[in-house]
């Protein structure tokens, strides 16, 4: 048997060759001997980052830098990104639950037999440990990201934080709300600098990092805890599932259903970008920048 071949067999096949080679042991003495020689069933562990960033260290120091400034002034740090999209309807949910008869769903994926997919965008108040979830149903586009925070900071966030100069925005470096996105950066301008008249500082975290963006360990892990086990059989549920989610922490969420359709694909010029009121910061330009209100708003 190969080394390969070896390492996948049962107890009892692994018995069977042991026997044919003259070695004859029952799958216990198998079981025991694997035991004392440190050999158990293990699944791959993912503990490999990938390629790291020679900036990686040098935007973390300064992401801190800045969560801490503002913090520490009563200013608002938000952690922003798009959940796992989610089929709507009798589908199996990861995870398990306590009850006395497993919930029955369908036997297969087929997202043509789904009510909907459900788009969480999520944002964490890092000041008051507040998550803010809101699900489309439509695309994880740049416009429905920023429409998002807009629609946040004008529910909440100017209410809490009447006095900011500035929001600090935290976010991955990919996705709707990517380093690269020229149409993310022209909402923010549009939607929050201009319109709202907004100072907004944006800070992204390096390439194979998100997993430290706060909003994935203090939001959209404990919503995934809440729900482990229980089909998101409708909207509704989800909503309700969101809105339970509460940690020893104090955290409290709210949820919301946005039924607007984003349309997908839309294309940024390169004079539209020049427009901009954006500043690039010294430490990793293109992972830091301020946009700012422009004095006359730019029609393209």
């Amino acid at each position: 048997m190969s080394d390969q071949k070896w390492v996948r067999s049962s107890l009892r096949h692994l018995s069977e060759e042991l026997s044919k080679g003259g070695h004859p042991a029952c799958p216990k003495t198998v079981a025991r001997l694997l035991k004392k020689a440190d050999y158990s069933l293990k699944v791959n562990s993912k503990r490999l980052a990938g390629a790291q960033h020679p900036d990686r260290n040098t935007q973390f120091e300064y992401i801190q830098a800045q969560k801490q400034l503002f913090l520490s002034h009563g200013w608002p740090v938000i952690s922003v990104d798009a959940k796992k999209k989610e089929l709507i309807g009798d589908f199996k949910n990861a995870g398990q639950c306590w009850c006395q008869v497993a919930e029955a769903v369908n036997d297969h994926d087929f997202e043509s037999e789904a009510i909907c997919k459900a788009v969480p965008y999520g944002i964490y108040d890092l000041n008051h440990n507040r998550g803010y979830v809101y699900v489309g149903q439509s695309a994880d586009t740049a416009q429905f990201a920023v429409e998002m925070i807009a629609r946040w900071w004008q529910t909440f966030g100017q209410h809490d934080f009447p006095n900011a100069p500035a929001l600090l925005t935290l976010c991955d470096g990919g996705g709707s709300n990517g380093w690269r996105s020229r149409l993310w950066k022209l909402q923010l301008q549009e939607q929050l600098a201009d319109q709202l008249n907004l100072e907004v500082m944006v800070c992204h975290y390096p390439k194979n990092t998100s997993k430290w963006n706060p909003i994935e360990h203090r939001l959209f892990g404990p919503i995934s805890l809440n729900w482990a086990g229980k089909p998101l059989r409708t909207l509704e549920t989800m909503l309700a599932y969101i809105r339970g989610t509460t940690t020893r922490t104090g955290l409290q969420v709210a949820a919301f259903q946005v039924d607007q359709v984003y349309e997908r694909g839309i294309k940024v010029e390169d004079e539209v970008i020049q427009a901009l009121n954006l500043e690039r910061h010294s430490t990793c330009p293109n992972w830091n920048y301020t946009i700012r209100p422009r004095s006359v708003p730019v029609c393209v």
